[in-house]
């Protein structure tokens, strides 16, 4: 009784979203630009805060669709929701994870009251009139409710319209980005003399974004841009080898004591270096040899320049494009996560408290689960659909649906989580 009445509230919510997304005008409630909300977030293990920081005019143009303003896909912890101040009407959402929830997931139990601040920015379609900015998280019901609430009036806003650091490459343009995926991949680490290197990374790495499925045959969908600045030096900073780096954002490998996780806190200062770019999605390229990298849900995707790239950074944007889960099993991660009693929000993990909601319906009749994994498959295959235990770094109580996927060994995107890619995407360009 309680999972119909769970479902029933879950198609009756996506019922209400898409209507009122469906009677949204843009040109009634926007301009054709971006408004960037910056804000600090300060918490524990137990709670946390959000404490505006400042409004920035970033972009002349809005890179995001003008039609899907409505996130109707269920995922991330957080989700920014911005209503009408007249009205109380919802007017645009997106959903999205942060790494303060990673942070607060790494945790150890015995330090759950320790605090720390973290740097956020979400972007908006810039309102004609005041709005309601309503920063949300999830309750223990896993539905959303506010947290913070910000109010913002274009007509008493003052704001210069800056240009980006340094004049961007355009290395895929494929028209308009309201219809376009847009990512921009900024380089990291990068010193003077590296100068030639970081355009030919570039060019890497925009190939390395599309050289995989689903990817590689939406790839007429995609723009990409590049943007880097060249430092004193090259390199990124790494504590596992004393080697500390001024580079462009910061970055440092080793993040929450994990040492291959690269990632960046500096999150206003990447903001900054993509003013007057249009961009939905954004890839760090960091210039080191030592595999490493990272994601977050409609965050970023960071990638090391070295000989895995090609596998890591389509892996990383599974994360951060698609919100896809981690499949493989790490019994020294950091990461404090279980699933007793609850389905995670990731489409391609279950704990097979509610499988209806995920790929059950795909199954094939008479697959028995769990599922037993298959032998013997070749590099790229995923083997059949079914639900194998070991995932979300869990060797048990979690089940992914193919034997082998690219959230979990580098194989191809598995079915489930190539429909969620392509439900991704659709949402950018249709």
């Amino acid at each position: 009784m309680h999972k119909t009445t769970l479902i029933t509230g879950l198609f009756l919510g996506l019922v209400v979203c898409v209507s009122a997304q469906q009677n949204v005008r843009f040109a009634d409630f926007f301009c054709d630009s971006t408004l960037r909300v910056d804000y600090l977030r300060t918490g524990c293990k137990k709670h946390d805060t959000c404490t505006l920081c400042k409004f920035v005019f970033q972009n002349d143009t809005w890179a995001g669709s003008q039609t899907q303003l409505l996130d109707p896909i269920d995922n991330g912890e957080y989700r920014i929701l911005v209503k009408d101040a007249a009205s109380g009407r919802d007017l645009y959402s997106r959903c999205y994870n942060t790494l303060f929830e990673e942070y607060r997931s790494t945790i150890p139990s015995r330090e759950r009251d320790s605090i720390a601040s973290f740097e956020e920015t979400m972007l908006m379609p810039f309102p004609k009139h005041k709005v309601v900015i309503c920063l949300q998280k999830r309750d223990k019901a896993n539905i959303f409710f506010t947290s913070a609430q910000f109010s913002f009036d274009p007509t008493t806003f003052r704001s210069p319209r800056l240009l980006p650091d340094k004049k961007p490459i355009r290395l895929l343009d494929n028209g308009d980005p309201h219809s376009k995926i847009d990512i921009v991949i900024v380089a990291e680490g990068y010193g003077r003399k590296d100068a030639r290197k970081m355009k030919v990374d570039f060019q890497k790495f925009a190939q390395f974004t599309l050289e995989q499925e689903p990817f590689k045959s939406r790839a007429g969908d995609f723009n990409i841009w590049g943007v880097g600045v060249l430092m004193n030096e090259s390199g990124v900073t790494d504590p596992n080898q004393n080697r500390h780096v001024e580079s462009a954002v910061g970055s440092s490998y080793n993040t929450f004591n994990m040492d291959r996780y690269l990632m960046t806190t500096n999150i206003f200062r990447l903001h900054d270096m993509l003013r007057g770019i249009p961009y939905d999605h954004i890839i760090i390229m960091a210039n080191c040899d030592t595999y490493g990298g990272g994601a977050i849900y409609n965050y970023y995707a960071f990638s090391a320049v070295q000989e895995m790239s090609m596998w890591i950074l389509p892996h990383e944007l599974g994360h951060s494009i698609g919100g896809l889960a981690d499949e493989y099993v790490e019994d020294d991660s950091n990461y404090n996560r279980r699933y007793v009693g609850i389905e995670p929000l990731e489409p391609n993990i279950t704990s097979l408290v509610n499988f209806e909601s995920k790929w059950k319906n795909i199954v094939p009749d008479g697959t028995p689960i769990p599922t037993e994994p298959v032998k013997g498959l070749g590099k790229r295959d995923n083997g059949p659909i079914g639900a194998y235990e070991g995932a979300g770094y869990l060797e048990k109580g979690c089940y992914r649906p193919c034997t082998k996927c690219m959230m979990r060994d580098y194989a191809a995107f598995c079915p489930v989580c190539t429909k969620r890619l392509h439900e991704v995407f659709d949402l950018y360009v249709k």
